[in-house]
């Protein structure tokens, strides 16, 4: 069985962050980590669309590209399911989570090219995990994602701008706390490793 499905989970979340420990999803990440309620809708979406199409892509790579020698073709493949699971996602929000839906604007549709989602599939294949495993290290690394965001947001809304020496400001400042974050969550490194 190899690794538990829970230290998977957690190790996702904290020691193995797709932010703080893999890098990987920034754009989105700096651009929409300005305010806790778009964070917060964006890390929901965010959470929801990993877990899913990591479970998705689970089955293409096990069912479909395994049996029929295709596994050279994952990444394309990833990214067709990823790109038509977020096409859904974005058709649902319209229809019945409007205010969200523009809320997120042009980043909803940027999740299809978040490369934590890419990341995601792609390291449950690299490390052989099972179903179960994949399916909690998909939701744990959602998780992971949107505390990171939602975190973010929460000190850049309490940061004073016009405070900040000429520079500083925006982006700059969002790479700085992100890493300090990326070290205070490397004290978590000693507990649990997935890699």
């Amino acid at each position: 069985m190899g690794i538990h499905p829970l230290v998977i989970f957690f190790a996702s979340i904290f020691t193995s962050n797709m932010i703080f420990s893999n890098f990987l999803g920034m754009c989105s990440y700096i651009a929409v980590s300005k305010e806790v309620e778009t964070a917060t809708g964006l890390g929901i979406a965010v959470t929801f669309v990993l877990t899913i199409t990591t479970i998705l892509n689970y089955f293409v790579y096990q069912y479909l590209l395994i049996p029929f020698g295709l596994e050279y073709l994952r990444f394309i493949v990833f990214i067709l399911v990823i790109a038509a699971f977020v096409q859904l996602l974005e058709m649902v929000l319209e229809k019945y989570f409007e205010s969200l839906y523009y809320a997120l604007g042009i980043f909803l549709p940027l999740i299809t090219v978040n490369c934590a989602i890419l990341g995601v599939s792609l390291f449950m294949v690299i490390r052989n995990y099972n179903f179960i495993q994949s399916a909690f290290f998909g939701l744990g690394s959602g998780l992971g994602w949107a505390l990171a965001i939602i975190s973010m947001a929460g000190i850049r809304s309490r940061i004073n701008e016009d405070a900040l020496p000429k520079g500083l400001g925006g982006s700059a400042i969002t790479l700085i706390i992100t890493g300090i974050m990326a070290m205070a969550f490397m004290g978590f490194s000693g507990i649990v490793s997935i890699s």
